[in-house]
């Protein structure tokens, strides 16, 4: 299991919603890619990125911000999510630098469109599910679809996507730990990659996700904002876990 730490934009800033809501955010740094050398700094090999700006309204908004960290943090991989809707602005991402690029509304509603991106730039599309319970949510996670996770998981592990990201929304900046038996159940059904994120708070979450053996990695925001996870010692737990498999 690898560990992926995470920066949420919103108007150029670094913050972090709380449950989704955009009325309820914390406003952590107004320089993102401060953030991301301090993540690579200490270890990091990925970073995962969302334009909720872009998420809300359906196109990318905060790519300004998106460049100044390709540009300041090399070394870092990138994966990037929120509003990316059409296969152009994916290649585009790519074109920038952009390692992995997260899909979520449009996949959902159109698994159609999803099978042909994912296999127009195979290994490099991510599939993002947030969840409330077993019901998907999109468009920034105001609209509920009536597709079922486990289903959706289940039709999405037969394409050559690079992973899946699995949110319990309702754990999302509660900093009260993840949702681990579900993503094990996800992890097992798909053949795939699985993601977790939303609540990963603390030292023994990251534990606790990699003896289930079949959690590939573990996205972690606030805790590391919040001071309750040190990176470096996350990521240290991360090698251990892969050491001993």
């Amino acid at each position: 299991m690898y560990l992926i730490p995470a920066i949420d934009l919103l108007d150029g800033k670094c913050v972090r919603l709380v449950q989704g809501e955009y009325h309820r955010y914390i406003n952590y740094e107004e320089m993102p890619e401060k953030k991301a050398i301090e993540f690579r700094n200490a270890g990091a090999e990925w970073l995962h990125i969302i334009d909720l700006d872009g998420a809300r309204i359906g196109r990318c908004v905060n790519i300004d911000a998106v460049r100044a960290i390709l540009q300041n943090s090399e070394g870092l991989k990138v994966q990037i999510g929120g509003g990316i809707r059409d296969r152009d602005t994916i290649a585009k991402m790519l074109d920038m630098g952009i390692a992995r690029v997260i899909v979520g509304t449009k996949a959902v509603g159109d698994m159609q469109w999803l099978g042909e991106v994912s296999r127009q730039f195979a290994g490099k599309v991510v599939l993002s599910l947030d969840a409330r319970g077993s019901k998907i949510a999109t468009h920034g996670w105001k609209k509920d679809s009536p597709q079922e996770l486990i289903e959706l998981v289940k039709q999405a592990a037969e394409l050559p996507l690079a992973a899946i990201i699995y949110t319990d929304i309702n754990k999302d900046g509660m900093l009260a730990g993840p949702n681990i038996e579900r993503t094990k159940i996800l992890a097992e059904t798909a053949k795939l990659p699985i993601i977790a994120a939303g609540g990963v708070t603390t030292i023994e979450d990251i534990q606790k996700l990699a003896e289930t053996k079949v959690i590939s990695a573990a996205i972690v925001g606030r805790a590391l904002y919040e001071g309750t996870m040190e990176l470096a010692e996350a990521i240290k737990v991360c090698n251990q876990s892969r050491d001993k498999q």
